[in-house]
């Protein structure tokens, strides 16, 4: 089976190489920005490293028992550490758990595999644990970590991994990937690249959602009508955004990318680069916006709703956090023409 990853050929000819027996490491870190497709490759590493029916070395059939569990991360060899509910970050209590696994002989696979994915979210007392396993690590066991960089990581931890930098494909090229994969039309295979800014993890997510673009255009439409709103108006939206308590930090999360793209957006139009929008299909309203602002507000709207989505993630109060943001928008007399 080929490995099916788009735009990372280099990536997978190194590893299916490092697969094959050659010249393979303890311990893999795949860097790069969130939906490029880093977990995936992990897992496409994963089945090549332990798929007993592989056609060919470094390969993997993806049709055994052992393929398919791990792609479900369900493999009994294969440790998956991710951060416990009720915390944000992995706790040095779970690398201690998974140096007792990894201790182990594997169960059933030629290697135990740990996949410890968005690694950026470690504790320095977790990081710490982990790095004395990367320094003394067991026989036929392999470590894949992601994280967003490697610069947020101890350069002790990234000094000990093969490290895979992998980089938005482009525009024009996730475009005709997604429109001869999935059978969207070419006007929302556009799109979808440009939102996705050539990361095709993201770009797959929205072409699979058949709501999500209809849902990111209410929410721009929604955003657009409150700059020229009252601010009771403007509660309101927010007051929406946080009805659903359970699911309200993620969702406001979506909100919150979805505001900042546009603001970065308006600070290219107000700064005059030669950048390409995410919002292609709103350039109208973000041109309109432009020009209602200087660079200095534009880069300051950008810098607020980034700093709005770190307070999120460090688990703010949501509803204060928009009410707050909100307060900080510009207020314009006429509204922003959408028609």
């Amino acid at each position: 089976m080929e490995w099916q990853i788009f735009g990372h050929d280099w990536a997978v000819n190194l590893l299916r190489t490092h697969a094959a027996g050659e010249k393979l490491r303890h311990a893999y870190l795949f860097v790069g920005p969130e939906g490029i497709g880093r977990r995936t490759l992990a897992l496409r590493f994963a089945q090549a490293l332990n798929c007993r029916q592989a056609p060919t070395p470094g390969a993997f059939c993806g049709i055994c028992r052992d393929c398919r569990q791990t792609f479900a991360m369900q493999y009994p060899d294969l440790s998956l550490v991710v951060p416990e509910e009720g915390h944000k970050d992995i706790r040095i209590d779970q690398i201690r758990s998974l140096q007792h696994t990894l201790a182990l002989a594997p169960y059933a696979a030629s290697y135990r595999i740990a996949l410890l994915p968005d690694f950026q979210y470690v504790t320095e007392q977790a990081e710490n644990a982990l790095l004395k396993t990367l320094e003394e690590p067991p026989g036929r066991v392999v470590l894949l970590l992601t994280a967003l960089s490697p610069e947020g990581l101890l350069p002790t931890i990234v000094s000990r991994c093969e490290v895979i930098r992998l980089r938005p494909a482009l525009i024009s090229d996730a475009k005709k990937f997604l429109a001869s994969e999935y059978g969207i039309s070419i006007e929302n295979a556009d799109l979808i690249a440009h939102l996705s800014g050539g990361r095709i993890g993201a770009a797959i997510r929205l072409a699979q959602d058949p709501n999500a673009l209809s849902e990111r255009k209410a929410h721009l439409l929604a955003f657009l009508e409150s700059l020229s709103a009252r601010r009771h108006e403007r509660f309101l939206l927010a007051e929406t955004l946080n009805k659903d308590r359970g699911k309200a930090r993620e969702s406001v999360h979506e909100v919150l990318s979805i505001w900042l793209s546009f603001w970065r957006d308006v600070f290219v139009r107000c700064s005059g680069a030669e950048i390409k929008l995410v919002n292609v299909d709103f350039s109208p309203q973000v041109d309109y916006v432009a020009a209602m602002m200087g660079v200095n507000e534009a880069r300051d709207m950008v810098i607020k709703h980034e700093k709005a989505l770190h307070q999120l993630d460090a688990y703010a109060n949501v509803r204060l956090l928009l009410e707050t943001l909100m307060l900080q928008w510009p207020t314009f007399t006429e509204p922003v023409p959408v028609g």
